[in-house]
């Protein structure tokens, strides 16, 4: 066996598991990007992925690996550079075990990532948020949930992920009423709920389908939820929602965008960014700006409050006492 595959184990089995006890999406995410590495370094190396050295993954097969993902089988630069934090987290961790390979694990770490177009994030109008929640047939099982899970997203601006592990021990309904959910980076975050919201999950929660059950959205057999089966029920819902709501038109609705629809509506009624951060999870404010780059609104009222180009300056008077009357009032 060569030194590259004890290495790998080590990697999953002690530095990401034991030490940084890394959740299980992390864990998922670095495995496929192990795999689809190591399958790639053998057919260019002709051997046996267990007879692959550390010195066989050198800069050059990393930069070829990650053109290929890119280019030939369809991947963003987002998952692109994603593939390169799984590969130097693996590298920095070989540094330490295998010095003698420094010179090739400096190159590797040297890889920088790829830049990339930051798109405007998109969001749901008012208008087209309840055309979205008239969607669902509420006369069946399947209706109210997706009615219950739509509004709770547009609310609470929950990742699918925290939507698909939501708990009924998760949401309080009493005073105060929130839900409490374990999101990215295993960050406890409590969300308050608005009034309308509660009663719609109050009334959910009370159905005899949903008695008994742990999770708050499942399937008609009780299962959870993927997030597949989410997004094509979303999809279902934006269809039919079209047919009120010409704006659909065109936009790609997902339920990332349902959560960018919750930040979007906080930051329209003047709450702080910081509280949005907090609101949504975020672990970096950076993160929670992009929401003012999305806003035209804001800057339009911005732009209102600048004084225009060759203004005279000074006090508006008005030029008559019946005008003067008329604007005090």
């Amino acid at each position: 066996m060569s030194a590259l595959a004890p290495t790998l184990q080590a990697f999953f089995t002690d530095r990401l598991m034991r030490q940084r006890q890394a959740s299980s999406h992390t864990l998922s995410s670095y495995r496929d990007t192990m795999k689809l590495l190591v399958r790639f370094a053998a057919e260019r190396r002709k051997v046996q992925p267990v007879q692959l050295e550390i010195s066989d993954l050198d800069s050059a097969l990393i930069s070829a690996f990650l053109d290929h993902r890119e280019h030939e089988c369809g991947n963003s630069v987002r998952t692109r550079n994603t593939r390169l934090t799984a590969i130097r987290s693996l590298f920095r961790y070989a540094a330490l075990r295998h010095p003698e390979h420094a010179e090739i694990i400096q190159r590797v770490l040297s890889i920088p990532p790829k830049r990339f177009e930051r798109r405007l994030v998109s969001f749901l109008t008012d208008a087209e948020v309840e055309a979205l929640l008239s969607a669902p047939d509420r006369a069946t099982w399947v209706g109210r949930r997706d009615h219950t899970l739509i509004a709770t997203a547009v609310q609470t601006g929950l990742r699918a992920s925290e939507l698909i592990g939501l708990r009924t021990s998760d949401v309080h309904l009493g005073v105060g009423p929130h839900i409490s959910c374990l999101g990215k980076g295993r960050k406890q975050r409590i969300t308050p709920l608005t009034t309308p919201v509660a009663a719609v999950l109050r009334s959910w929660l009370s159905e005899p389908r949903s008695q008994g059950r742990e999770l708050v959205f499942t399937t008609r057999s009780g299962g959870m939820l993927s997030r597949d089966a989410l997004e094509h029920r979303l999809a279902r819902c934006v269809a039919k929602a079209i047919t009120r709501c010409s704006s659909f038109q065109g936009k790609r609705i997902t339920l990332h965008v349902l959560r960018h629809t919750a930040a979007m509506r906080l930051l329209r009624a003047g709450i702080d960014l910081s509280i949005i951060a907090l609101w949504l999870g975020h672990e970096q404010m950076e993160t929670t700006q992009i929401y003012l780059h999305a806003d035209l609104a804001l800057k339009e009222k911005a732009l209102a409050r600048t004084t225009p180009v060759n203004t005279r300056p000074g006090r508006y008077r008005a030029p008559d006492t019946l005008l003067a009357f008329l604007e005090a009032l």
